[in-house]
């Protein structure tokens, strides 16, 4: 059966995803999202997975109603991913550029938890639980967790296996600081501020002397913390030997126990 085309069709932004093109096409067409997947054949329920993976009889049918290639709605999806930016790509979105949503746009750089700087207009992009209200981030973290997520980036896209689990260690340590159970890859994909920014920022800090850093956290946090220090470093027992001599040393030496950066 052939589709009747929508009334009024729109062109697609430079990244944007699939959903969010259809979404911004439902509301140029005066329908609910739920409405225009019914329209084309799709079942609502598996809106999710549409930009991780899209049949191509449903790539025709979309391109039919919105009189489009179907080449360029399959560009809209994401391509195929290595396991470890399969893993940082989230499936639902958990942050956006506060920008260029307002026009109803959703890009695909977005959902990736290296992702800082919105790369169509150059704003940060802000967890989607963040509060108007909510106190500023304080320019040092902020720093820190930029540099986190290039730094992120560059292992993922040089496929740097030793930096990427020097990544997820410092992570994981930095979840137990902050009382955060899960997954370190949950976490830099958090909707929560405090929890992605301090966690990127981690991957940033844990570039300088690691081992110092962990051993002088090691001697002032509690048994959750200790326990996901032991966690982080279970498959590197010299490692976690090497932490506890210099805490050791600096329990003996009076060192202070904070860590405080002036960079």
């Amino acid at each position: 059966m052939r589709l009747r085309p929508l009334p009024i069709t729109l062109a697609p932004y430079p990244d944007e995803l699939l959903s969010g093109w259809l979404a911004r096409l439902a509301a140029a067409n005066h329908c609910a999202f739920t409405e225009l997947l019914a329209h084309i054949g799709i079942d609502g329920r598996y809106a999710d997975i549409l930009d991780f993976e899209l049949e191509t009889g449903a790539a025709d049918s979309i391109a039919s109603v919105a009189r489009m290639p179907t080449a360029l709605v399959k560009s809209l999806t994401f391509p195929a991913l290595s396991p470890i930016e399969a893993a940082l790509t989230a499936r639902t979105s958990f942050q956006s550029c506060p920008n260029c949503s307002r026009s109803g746009r959703a890009l695909k750089h977005w959902r990736q938890a290296w992702a800082f700087d919105c790369k169509s207009c150059g704003s940060r992009l802000r967890p989607i639980l963040t509060k108007s209200d909510d106190p500023p981030v304080p320019e040092k973290l902020l720093r820190r967790a930029r540099g986190g997520a290039g730094l992120l980036e560059q292992a993922i896209k040089a496929d740097r296996s030793m930096h990427l689990r020097r990544a997820m260690r410092a992570v994981t340590f930095a979840m137990a600081l902050r009382a955060v159970r899960g997954d370190p890859v949950h976490a830099l994909q958090s909707p929560r501020p405090e929890v992605r920014l301090f966690s990127l920022a981690a991957i940033a800090v844990a570039q300088s002397r690691p081992l110092l850093k962990a051993a002088m956290f090691s001697t002032g946090i509690d048994d959750f913390a200790y326990a996901a220090l032991l966690r982080t470093y279970e498959k590197e027992p010299r490692l976690l030997a090497t932490i506890g001599r210099i805490a050791g040393r600096h329990r003996k030496s009076g060192f202070p126990l904070a860590i405080e950066s002036h960079d």
